[in-house]
């Protein structure tokens, strides 16, 4: 099923001149700007929606893009394309344009949500040098250009950045956590703050203390359990980074993906 896409314009909905397989393809055809992606749950609820709207008037603050959120409308507006596009559970995207900020782009796809098996048996990432963002803080389209160009071996779900010292930040769409010590520890700056990450530091302390201090890719074999987190995928454990492996998830992870899920189950919301 194609992606459906419309422009949010003071005048209402409106067609896009492109057609698109999916959001990434979708991506091609968007302007510079700042952007959200998430996912609904049940057709019309959606987790943390706000954060998100949050977070996006942040990434236009900071790219210097004059922004006014209508809020009500565009949850209006997703809504009815939810209905029109009539594919389910659908994983979205909203696109400020840099010159055009009251055209908002939004995007949606049939949602996917991680397989079973990879939570079970968790994923191999890889760790790529001196690649940190330069606006991390900003969700920015030239950094979803950016990553489109980075291509993974076979095996590998993820690229995990590291800065030129060496210390493990986040992935290229996913924040980043190692489990050391009994320690969950995670990049405290010089990341994107993720939505996903909010629930993480909420439910945590109550599983094992949370330090924000980057690892240091020395620290590899001190690692003991890891996982990455986003919005639309939620928490995935890592069995495998680079060479060094981890095993499936351990306790801690699995503890965490329980909490982190009956978070979710009390927390949506509808649009």
């Amino acid at each position: 099923m194609p992606a459906y896409i419309r422009i949010l314009t003071p005048q209402g909905l409106q067609p896009v001149d492109y057609t698109a397989d999916s959001l990434a393809d979708a991506a091609t055809y968007e302007p510079d700007g700042v952007y959200t992606v998430t996912n609904t749950y049940n057709r019309y609820q959606v987790l943390k929606f706000e954060a998100h709207l949050d977070r996006l008037q942040d990434s236009a603050r900071r790219a210097k893009i004059d922004l006014t959120l209508n809020r009500p409308a565009l949850k209006a507006a997703l809504r009815q394309m939810i209905t029109d596009a009539d594919m389910g559970d659908v994983r979205f995207r909203i696109t400020v344009p840099r010159h055009q900020p009251e055209y908002i782009i939004i995007t949606l796809e049939p949602f996917q949500p991680v397989p079973p098996q990879i939570q079970e048996t968790g994923v191999a990432v890889i760790t790529i040098p001196n690649s940190a963002r330069h606006n991390p803080n900003t969700k920015s389209t030239d950094w979803m250009q950016t990553r489109r160009k980075i291509t993974l071996p076979g095996a590998a779900y993820e690229a995990i950045l590291l800065n030129a010292d060496g210390y493990i930040l986040e992935g290229l769409s996913s924040n980043f956590y190692a489990i050391i010590h009994n320690e969950l520890r995670t990049a405290g700056e010089g990341v994107l703050p993720g939505i996903a990450q909010q629930i993480v530091f909420e439910i945590a302390p109550n599983i094992l203390p949370i330090r924000k201090d980057a690892p240091h890719i020395r620290e590899l074999p001190d690692i003991q359990e890891a996982f990455i987190t986003s919005s639309s995928r939620g928490i995935v454990p890592i069995h495998t980074i680079d060479n060094h492996s981890l095993g499936k998830p351990g306790e801690k992870t699995r503890a965490l993906i329980a909490a982190y899920n009956t978070w979710v189950k009390s927390h949506l919301e509808t649009l």
